[in-house]
């Protein structure tokens, strides 16, 4: 998709066109070919309809606070709304919060994967007898990513069942995102001490951490700091809505600058209380300059996945 105003028909009548036109611009504007956006939510539809509900009913995971999804769509308008703003490349992060739940979804994962080319596939895992076989067949099926979910899987991520899977997929070089900070709500497991033992377990284990680690951001900047193959996604950092709850510290400002190589975007689309836009805007106003802007909305993910 060449022309920077084109929109697919599909997405047409469930857009805001100024929307379109603004975050074409830009991206255009920094001299890109498009966005990368490494933290987006695509899953069967009945299990993505439950998560709706679970923000609808603004259930404990979410922090208590109201949550409407602002891109409520069915999944084909989904992913021609994100063609439109000019995402080239997309997750689909999807996770269990049981076991016997993970191989299924990545069943569905390549599947989606084979009809959505433009979707880096995506698989994801859960501390349970077959792990280490499943996660084999994805990597072996083409997976390109993995999602992992501690708060919503409440799970410890240094289980002995995970450590022959996160071995697997550092010898790989498969990318994990990592939803692994305590916010919107801490979880059982959430925080940075268990990352930190899984990395000196597996110190060349690709962890994206996402949403920069909120709260503990400073934390996860460490272990970025330690660890060179450790990243971190933007996902709903910056925002009004996060700046509002949990407050990224200024004085990390500097430090997230120097990771500017490792810093991946991330929207968490369509489950935003917040239009698209809004998350390229709070990263345009930390004012770090283009070529951090550019490295973070597209190049550094267009390098890690070979776009």
């Amino acid at each position: 998709m060449n022309d920077h105003h084109a929109t697919p028909d599909s997405a047409v009548g469930v857009l805001d066109p100024r929307e379109v036109e603004e975050i074409r611009q830009f991206w255009g504007g920094l001299g890109l070919p498009g966005l990368v956006d490494v933290h987006t939510h695509f899953m069967p539809e009945r299990v993505l309809r439950k998560v709706w509900d679970y923000f609808d009913a603004m259930g404990p995971l979410t922090g208590g606070a109201a949550w409407p999804i602002t891109y409520r769509h069915e999944e084909d308008e989904r992913s021609a709304v994100l063609r439109a703003f000019g995402v080239r490349a997309f997750t689909a992060m999807l996770y269990p919060h049981k076991a016997g739940m993970a191989r299924w979804l990545n069943t569905w994962a390549v599947d989606f994967a084979r009809r959505t080319p433009d979707c880096l596939h995506t698989a994801t895992l859960f501390p349970e007898p077959d792990v280490e076989a499943y996660v084999r067949e994805a990597v072996e099926a083409g997976a390109r990513v993995f999602k992992a979910h501690v708060q919503v899987g409440a799970y410890d991520p240094t289980d002995e069942l995970l450590r022959s899977a996160w071995g697997l997929l550092a010898e790989a070089g498969v990318p994990v995102v990592i939803h692994c900070g305590s916010g919107p709500a801490p979880g059982k497991h959430t925080g940075p001490e268990p990352i930190a033992a899984v990395l000196a377990r597996h110190p060349r284990l690709r962890l994206i951490v996402a949403h920069l680690g909120m709260p503990e951001y400073e934390d996860f900047l460490t272990l970025a700091e330690q660890y060179d193959q450790v990243r971190l996604d933007t996902t709903m950092a910056f925002t009004d809505f996060s700046e509002q709850l949990m407050p990224f510290p200024k004085r990390a400002l500097p430090r997230l600058a120097d990771l500017g190589d490792r810093v991946l975007l991330g929207s968490d689309f369509p489950n935003i209380p917040y239009p698209y836009l809004h998350q390229l805007r709070a990263l345009e106003r930390l004012d770090l300059g283009p070529d951090w802007l550019r490295a973070v909305c597209h190049d550094n993910a267009a390098r890690l996945f070979a776009l």
